[in-house]
């Protein structure tokens, strides 16, 4: 466990996104910097693998991708699910995109996205830019219902700003 402090609301725009180095459902290593150096990286928060909303959102990411890499970006999905877990869901869903295990939960206090009644990540999207300086730079931030998918329209709009 990190000594990071839980931080209490989500991150806000124009603050600087903590750097990470997650698994991904492969068992590679994931960090947010080295991908920041080819675009946009947005970070889509989920409580559980394997759960309706959470199945549907990551689906419909996945066969959407075209439309997120001609944007330049790269999406990833982030729970407290193991490496394990999400490999065996990701074959189950077809799913292309990295999902990423953030089984001690730094990633998720970082962002402001614990949820800690449940010890799992809130459902939330973080849009990520480099900034002049080289380091990510939130560009923008969504915190969601459980029950309640992105809007993905509205989050790709933001990637193009």
């Amino acid at each position: 466990m990190s000594n990071q402090a839980v931080r209490e609301k989500i991150i806000g725009e124009g603050e600087i996104a903590p750097d990470f180095t997650l698994k991904d459902q492969n068992r590679q290593d994931w960090n947010l910097a080295e991908h920041l150096k080819t675009g946009d990286v947005v970070l889509c928060f989920y409580p559980l693998a394997f759960t309706s909303v959470c199945s549907t959102e990551m689906k419909c990411v996945s066969d959407e991708m075209a439309k997120w890499t001609t944007k330049g970006a790269q999406v990833v999905g982030i729970s407290c699910d193991s490496f394990a877990v999400l490999a065996e869901w990701a074959k189950q869903l077809g799913l292309k995109q990295p999902l990423l295990a953030d089984m001690h939960r730094d990633v998720c206090k970082q962002f402001g996205l614990y949820w800690k009644d449940l010890n799992v990540s809130q459902r939330g999207t973080v849009v990520i830019g480099k900034a002049p300086d080289g380091k990510g730079k939130v560009k923008w931030t969504q915190s969601r219902e459980p029950g309640k998918a992105m809007n993905f329209e509205e989050v790709l709009a933001w990637l193009s700003q």
